[in-house]
């Protein structure tokens, strides 16, 4: 059945539209993420704008991410964890005639309860890639903003453990006392040494606090340039994290970690998980929410 799928974030909506057999018949991305509306805006924008944009003003809608958060369109709710798509496909909540929206889950984290919204479609794109997948326990990392880590056994989401990484990295290398005036200290601009010297002095991941503050005196000890300070900071926040989540996640089996995302952040953590002597694969992040939605929306009209 055609449908208007979307990936509804902080920053952007991703949006597809699909045939009866799954065929992608058109797509676009819109500026106009769930941080930058006004309180029911989103359900406005999305009727007079999305939907003409993309020819499909008729079809039904599936949407997940921040959309349905308390800051979205309608409030979508969690599911516990353990959890599967079949329980998530049957948990939609309806938004408007016609639209509707993935839950996202919860689950007890480190020192209380966690959660997420749209990584879970993301997570059961990439299941529902390959059979094989469904029948081992894997751990699947998501970087981002508030990277993810996930732990699957038999095709199940068993549980996940949230880390700030990336708003730390943001605020740090913005607004303290680390950041740096480097005009092209972005991402693509980072010195790849550099950030494996990071790595290195991230260590186990404890004292995090002392570690960071090991940036400054670098600076002021010569052994770093300003303009090198944010690669290191990089490093030493991922390569912490690696360090100290990893063990908490992985399986007794876990021989790989799976990175979903953008190809570019995912590109520096893998290459901290290979510093640290651990293997890592990359999958598209965009791919694999398209895939999570057409499984959700396959399974939800199964159902009825």
């Amino acid at each position: 059945m055609p449908a208007l799928l979307g990936d509804w974030g902080t920053t952007r909506l991703r949006a597809w539209v699909i045939g009866d057999n799954g065929e992608v018949r058109a797509k676009r991305a819109f500026p106009i993420g769930a941080s930058r509306l006004a309180p029911g805006e989103m359900a406005v924008r999305f009727e007079r704008e999305v939907r003409p944009a993309l020819g499909a003003t008729e079809l039904p809608a599936l949407l997940c991410g921040m959309v349905g958060s308390n800051l979205g369109w309608a409030p979508a709710g969690y599911i516990d964890c353990p959890t599967s798509l079949d329980v998530l496909a049957a948990a939609l909540t309806t938004a408007a005639p016609g639209v509707r929206i993935v839950p996202g889950l919860r689950c007890a984290g480190l020192a209380g309860p966690d959660v997420l919204r749209g990584e879970e479609t993301q997570v059961l794109g990439w299941l529902d890639g390959d059979p094989q997948r469904m029948s081992a326990s894997r751990l699947v990392c998501l970087p981002g903003t508030h990277a993810k880590w996930v732990r699957i056994l038999d095709g199940r989401i068993d549980r996940f453990v949230s880390a700030m990484t990336g708003e730390l990295f943001a605020l740090l290398k913005a607004h303290s006392i680390l950041r740096s005036d480097d005009a092209d200290s972005g991402e693509r601009a980072l010195d790849g040494e550099i950030f494996d010297q990071g790595v290195d002095a991230a260590g186990d991941g404890g004292a995090m606090a002392a570690r960071l503050f090991n940036v400054r005196g670098r600076v002021l000890a010569g052994d770093l340039a300003q303009a090198q300070s944010t690669a290191f900071l990089s490093g030493l926040l991922i390569g912490g994290e690696i360090a100290a989540l990893h063990p908490m996640t992985a399986t007794s089996n876990t021989e790989v970690v799976d990175l979903i995302g953008d190809d570019a952040l995912c590109g520096w953590y893998r290459r901290a998980f290979e510093r640290k002597g651990l293997a890592a694969k990359v999958t598209d992040g965009e791919t694999a929410a398209l895939a999570g939605l057409k499984a959700v929306w396959r399974q939800a009209h199964d159902l009825g």
